[in-house]
């Protein structure tokens, strides 16, 4: 047990050190980099929705967590609606197994 626990310790120490040597070796002048959507070709709603990554990524970020469960909502209540339609009633379940 006590050298799990060493081996576990070398492990998050290295894991917490390299990133501090990396950012030390320096490399210039280097800068920061830039993620954009090239929305040049686009219209309508690609449009807007590349251009709100490119304004702001919490902007961004808040709509598409909001557009998601949306959306899973519309498809899980067409799919009920098409199993309706099949005979397939979810809402009446009757176990066959007894």
């Amino acid at each position: 047990m006590r050298k799990l626990s060493w081996k576990l310790l070398v492990v998050v120490a290295v894991l917490l050190l390299v990133p501090a040597q990396v950012f030390a070796a320096g490399g210039g002048s280097i800068s920061p980099m830039v993620l954009v959507a090239d929305t040049r070709k686009f219209s309508g709603l690609e449009a807007w929705w590349g251009n709100l990554y490119n304004e702001g990524h919490l902007m961004f970020t808040l709509v598409t967590c909001l557009v998601i469960p949306c959306f899973g909502v519309l498809l899980g209540l067409i799919a009920d609606r098409a199993m309706a339609l099949l005979g397939i009633d979810l809402r009446k379940r009757v176990l066959a197994e007894h």
